[in-house]
Order: structure tokens, then sequence, then C-alpha cells
């Protein structure tokens, strides 16, 4: 609590007053009050002096306390991790972009034979040969995690679940129109997501489209002379339209669209790990996953709920026995 000013300059003003009649001096009244308005002068020019100094160093102090405390309730924070992706959905995330790195690589200086990329490419791989063997090589990749992919969403209980969370519906449109009322600033917070936000649903059914254009064109060309035996050249001139312009697109989205999202964002610049751990801290869990954190805080709570009723409501034997 602060004390009174006025309290303060009477003690100060008693203090000096007794030091005074200390003293045996024969000086005269006059004489000692001027010596002691003098020295609360002086002593008012230190306090002046001091006070910024002193201003400064508490600053100091508090400052690196509530560093301190943030510093350990972000420890305390960032404690618990969630699991965003099991081990099968990070193989097939891994084969896929490895698949789409070497098809992008390998396959846009055929759609841009005359720049600076597809002259270095072609150096390197010697001419289009090689160059198409990779490209075939990716487009393996592609095939193969696509229809495990496909399985894995038809016959396994998790690929149902993660499937079931990432399809669209309303509340994504609600959550595009909160966040953008966010950011020009008619809401004072932005849209809260679940599982996957739309900006991950966009990611995946993004993927999903260009797989199933890209795999179906690609095959067309791939197998060009088998085509022209039961299709008009008509359909692999389609074909190879579709297959270049879709790949342009991907190019794009992923550059554009995810890097932004997982590598270049503040807040996971230079990346998101999880896609390599498999999981995220709590603190990033409140942050972009705020309902389903308190989905899964709820779902622990009403567990240990029914854990102590089912202990209450037990046998005594059965109480001692545990």
């Amino acid at each position: 609590m602060a004390s009174d000013p006025k309290s303060t300059d009477d003690d100060l003003d008693g203090t000096l007053q007794e030091a005074l009649d200390e003293l045996d001096s024969e000086l005269p009244a006059e004489a000692l009050a001027e010596i002691k308005a003098e020295l609360k002068r002086e002593m008012a020019d230190v306090i002046r002096r001091r006070v910024p100094a002193r201003v400064r160093r508490e600053l100091r102090r508090r400052r690196i306390r509530a560093a301190r405390r943030a510093e350990a309730a972000a420890d305390e924070v960032a404690e618990e991790e969630f699991e965003r992706l099991t081990l099968v959905m990070r193989i097939q995330h891994i084969i896929l972009f490895s698949s789409c790195i070497i098809l992008i690589i390998t396959g846009l200086p055929l759609k841009f034979p005359d720049s600076v990329f597809a002259k270095l490419l072609f150096g390197v791989t010697h001419g289009i040969h090689f160059s198409g063997i990779l490209h075939r090589i990716g487009a393996a990749g592609l095939i193969a995690v696509s229809a495990f992919h496909m399985g894995y969403i038809a016959f396994s209980r998790e690929g149902r679940e993660q499937w079931r969370h990432l399809f669209p519906r309303l509340r994504d449109v609600l959550d595009v129109i909160g966040n953008v009322k966010y950011f020009v600033g008619f809401s004072r917070e932005p849209a809260r997501f679940g599982r996957f936000s739309y900006i991950e649903k966009f990611d995946y059914w993004a993927v999903y489209w260009g797989s199933v254009v890209m795999i179906l064109s690609g095959a067309l060309l791939w197998f060009q002379d088998q085509t022209m035996r039961f299709l008009p050249k008509l359909a692999v001139d389609i074909a190879k339209e579709a297959h270049s312009d879709e790949a342009l697109l991907a190019t794009l989205a992923i550059v554009i669209w995810h890097f932004y999202n997982v590598h270049f964002n503040p807040d996971r610049f230079p990346m998101s790990w999880a896609w390599w751990t498999g999981k995220i801290d709590k603190e990033e869990m409140i942050k972009h996953h705020p309902l389903e954190y308190e989905a899964i805080m709820a779902a622990r709570a009403t567990e240990a709920q029914g854990g102590t009723e089912r202990e209450a409501s037990a046998p005594p034997d059965h109480q001692q026995a545990s």
C-alpha cells in the first residue's frame, strides 16, 4: 500500500527537527529554520536524481519476473502433446509429397520447355528420356498412395473416422465468413476449429480432385498407343491439356496455399513438424483446434467422473481389494 505523501513529508520534517534539537547550538531559531529548509532542498534534489534510476531498476525487475512467469506458463502449456497424424497417415503423406515433388520437377519443364529451369533439368538428366523415366516413377508413387488411401478410408476404422472429419459441412462456410469478418475488423475473435479447419479440408480435397484428374489423364498419355485403339485422338489431346493445366494448378496450390499454411505462416515457420512426429503441443492445439481440445478435455472429465462414481458405488470388499 502506498504511503500518504503528507505523512511522509511530516515524518521528514520531524526527523530534521529532532536532529537539530539534539545539537547544543547557540544559533537562533531563524538560522536553524534556514538550515532545515536548505537540507530539505538538498534531499529533494537527491530524491529527484535517484527516482528515475530507481524506477528503471524496478521496471527491469518487474519485466524479468513477468518474462520468467510467461516462460514458465509457456513451458507448462507446451508439456502435453496431441496426436494429429498416425504413423499410417504420415507414411502416406511422405510418399505423396515425395511423388509430387518428382512430378513437378520433371513435369513443368515439359510445359515450359524454353525456360531456364527446363534447360537446366534436361542438361542434368541428359535429355528428356531420363526425366520421363523419373516422371513415371513419381506417377507410380502417386497412383500407389492414392490406391492405398482409397482402401484406407474404405476398410479402416481410423480412415473412415478421419474422412468423416474431413467432409465439407455448412459450418465450414460459416467459419470462412467468420474469419473474413475477423480479418476486416468486424469481429473480435477468429473462427474456432475442430479436428480440421476449412483450410485443411481444402488442402485434402484439392489433392483428392487433382489426383483423380492427373492419374486418369496421365494414364491415357502413358499408354497412348493403347488409348488410341479405342478412343479418338481428340481424347488424347483433351487428356494432354487437362494433365498440363491441372499440373500447373496443383503446383500453384501447393506453393501458394499449402506452403504458406504449414511453412511460411509466422506461427509455424519454418514448418509444422506434425508431418514427421505426428503430434502438436498443447499451445498449438488450443490456438488452432480449440473445439477439438475442448471435446478431448470434456471426454477426459466425463471419464474421470465415471471412474469416481464406479469406485464410490463399488462394494466395500471390492474397494478394499483395489
